[in-house]
């Protein structure tokens, strides 16, 4: 092997490493520790009072953190290279999203801050990534073509589209393994998209994301041992729209959120129902699930209604792997077309 290739695999490699191993350490620890404190909330998905640590979140974005620390340390090194702002920015924005979420588990899930205080609190995680101006201000606009926003973008779209995202990608939830498959099948159907576009600046960033997830999923499957908590739903949504801006593919970006849009519109429905929607299903002593509502005010209730008229019973990982289907479903679509 020549130096050249020696040093490129070294360079990703060195970083995976450190942010899965980070990410499990630190999990296994938080497993144990986090019950012996009573850090705890209730599955709901299953019969019972059954207790799950809440907050692992928080260590998939250290891991992802120290991972981007450690591709920045063998840049600088090895290439005597310094020009990695963005990725300390970023880095930021996954610590700031973590805090809020911490924040917000700590308090706890029904007496946690108000809906409205969390939409309004995540304007500011967009903070490094609006400072340091990243982005390209040109935007295509239906019915416009380009427009050049120039400083708008940067102190309007930026703020929204973290703020957006990071609130976003806390709707589809509330089942084990949900957050963190999402995650990690946008993470990798993004990175497929990078490469194939060569946009190679994020590459990165996803396969240490990548990395710290796979770990975090391993210990949140079903029967989940670690909830992800707002800790990660805000820095998985914060971390991915600031990826979006940073690599300019706001349109292969929105689509990836194609079933967030689908779920707003549901919540938006139950609204107009008066029904504040929960994601839950009912459990059963069978280990089955039954749809919480008469109408569907949520993806989750549609994978609940769908597969127990074809299987008979729907359980917690059918609604998972539903849809799971349905983000690679619009992936693939997105890859086919953008």
């Amino acid at each position: 092997m020549d130096p050249g290739s020696l040093y490129s695999v070294i360079s990703y490699l060195a970083p995976i490493t450190v942010s899965a191993l980070t990410t499990r350490i630190l999990l296994k620890w938080w497993i144990s520790t986090g019950s012996k404190l009573g850090f705890t909330g209730r599955d709901m998905n299953k019969p019972g009072d059954v207790r799950v640590v809440e907050a692992g979140g928080i260590w998939v974005i250290l891991g992802a953190v120290f991972g981007i620390l450690t591709y920045v340390a063998v840049e600088t090194y090895t290439e005597d290279y310094n020009g990695f702002y963005t990725y300390f920015a970023i880095s930021q924005v996954l610590l700031l999203a973590g805090l809020l979420g911490l924040m917000d588990d700590m308090l706890g899930w029904k007496k946690g801050l108000r809906k409205i205080t969390r939409v309004m609190l995540t304007i500011p995680i967009s903070l490094p990534i609006v400072v340091i101006r990243e982005g390209h201000s040109t935007m295509e606009i239906p019915l416009m073509g380009a427009v050049d926003l120039g400083v708008l973008y940067p102190l309007l779209v930026v703020p929204l589209g973290v703020m957006g995202a990071s609130n976003a990608f806390n709707m589809i939830a509330g089942y084990n393994g949900l957050e963190g498959l999402q995650a990690l099948l946008i993470t990798l159907l993004t990175l497929v998209f990078a490469i194939k576009k060569g946009i190679t600046v994020v590459v990165p960033l996803l396969l240490v994301m990548a990395a710290s997830i796979l770990f975090f999923l391993y210990y949140n499957w079903y029967p989940a041992k670690v909830f992800p908590g707002n800790t990660f739903t805000y820095g998985f949504g914060a971390f991915y729209a600031s990826l979006v801006i940073y690599g300019n593919f706001e349109k292969f970006g929105l689509a990836m959120f194609t079933l967030y849009f689908i779920e707003l519109a549901l919540f938006l429905r139950g609204l107009r129902d008066h029904v504040y929607k929960e994601n839950f299903g009912i459990p059963r002593p069978s280990g089955c699930l039954d749809p919480p509502y008469s109408r569907v005010y949520s993806l989750t209730h549609l994978a609940l209604i769908v597969v127990k008229k074809v299987k008979g019973c729907a359980r917690e990982v059918d609604v998972v792997f539903f849809i799971a289907l349905l983000q690679l479903a619009v992936g693939l679509l997105a890859l086919t077309l953008l």
